[in-house]
């Protein structure tokens, strides 16, 4: 059976203006599902949008893989008074995909995983008693009707937490359903729905920039409890806060010079001995940063990177690797996610300051200073450690 995801992205956002696009741990919102979708069981996903810019993002970032493809959403549902089965039906009879299960994913719940999307599908197409699923979380807490009455609960005999079964609550992170049951309801769900549970912080919306500051800790947090010990095999680095300085001189004909710290490139040559790998990846594209690299004789350098973490993420699925194997060293707000996620991760002295919040060691030296070669020696010393307490 072919399954479809389905992303509608709308330009204009009033709660927080330009929100999709908006950075959430240094990825747009939107990279975040999108990322997920790709790693799930579906067969094609589509992001529908009227914002071009979004469709550029999209096509540059995304050239590696054929599952992703982009449509121009018409203005009409894109209002804001269309609704999101407006958008589906648009899509539905203009563009005619073919498929058997629709997936319906909002990109404003970045805590949705690949294991979140593929439970919904096999709920649908392995019990075929199921016309649909949708994605839902338990909460404990008690609820009340506007009429001063308990809804789910009987307060005279108030039950321990632990005792208490909750309630099931929609989280509006996925919905998937037939095309025989869309085709009877026009309806994201309809039919016989099965119910698939989300941990209970993807129940938090993303309405103000209080609960974006909010999504943000949580996710952060959430990368950062998966984080494992592992002998270090391969180190990724950014480039311009990290090998330089982060200065760039520029003349009338553009850029024309870099700082780079000589200890540095001794420091990757000796690590790359010692059996770790080095990647660089940089959202610049500059034909200085490849010359350097080339002089250095790193292989893996990818230039021109505006979402590291997709990156990283296959990288790490394409090698048969772990983010626990990985070190990463990052100074702005684009390498958030990868601090947060890999399993050591460095920030040079005079990082930004969120990464240094984020960041599991903090580097004595400044970058284009040394920074690099402290964390190599930090790496050697640590895999010889790991090395000798596992063997």
């Amino acid at each position: 059976m072919k399954s479809i995801g389905f992303i509608p992205l709308r330009q204009g956002s009033k709660g927080i203006p330009g929100k999709n696009k908006k950075k959430l741990l240094g990825r747009p919102l939107f990279c975040w599902v999108v990322g997920e979708a790709i790693a799930s069981e579906l067969d094609e996903v589509f992001i529908y949008t009227d914002d071009t810019e979004i469709i550029d993002f999209i096509n540059r970032e995304y050239q590696w893989t054929k599952k992703i493809k982009t449509v121009q959403r018409s203005e009409a549902s894109a209002s804001d008074t269309a609704t999101t089965e407006l958008a589906i039906q648009e899509f539905i009879e203009n563009e005619q995909p073919e498929f058997d299960v629709f997936c319906l994913l909002q990109a404003t719940s970045p805590f949705t995983v690949a294991a979140d999307i593929n439970n919904c599908l096999k709920a649908v197409v392995n019990k075929s008693s199921y016309d649909a699923a949708l994605t839902v979380v338990n909460t404990h807490r008690f609820t009340w009707n506007n009429n001063g009455t308990a809804s789910n609960y009987d307060f005279m005999s108030r039950p321990r937490r632990q005792d208490f079964e909750g309630q099931l609550i929609e989280n509006g992170a996925c919905y998937v359903t037939t095309k025989k049951a869309w085709r009877e309801s026009n309806n994201r769900i309809s039919g016989k729905i099965a119910t698939i549970k989300m941990p209970e912080d993807s129940l938090t919306e993303i309405d103000s920039l209080t609960d974006w500051l909010i999504v943000e800790e949580l996710l952060a947090a959430r990368l950062k409890k998966q984080k494992q010990s592992s002998r270090i095999s391969h180190l990724i680095l950014d480039v311009d806060g990290v090998f330089t300085d982060g200065c760039v001189y520029y003349s009338r004909d553009g850029e024309v010079m870099k700082k780079f710290d000589m200890r540095d490139g001794m420091g990757l040559e000796i690590l790359r001995q010692n059996h770790v790998e080095v990647i660089v990846m940089t959202s610049e594209d500059s034909q200085i940063v490849a010359s350097r690299m080339k002089k250095l004789k790193i292989k893996d350098v990818f230039l021109g990177v505006k979402d590291k973490y997709s990156l990283l993420s296959r990288i790490i699925a394409q090698r048969d690797l772990d983010f626990s194997q990985i070190a990463y060293i990052g100074d702005d707000v684009n390498d958030m996610a990868n601090i947060c996620a890999a399993g050591w991760s460095f920030a040079p002295a005079n990082a930004t300051m969120e990464i240094k919040r984020h960041a599991d060691l903090v580097l004595s030296n400044h970058s284009a200073a040394g920074a690099i070669r402290e964390a190599c020696e930090f790496i050697m010393k640590y895999n010889d450690r790991f090395n000798h307490n596992f063997t």
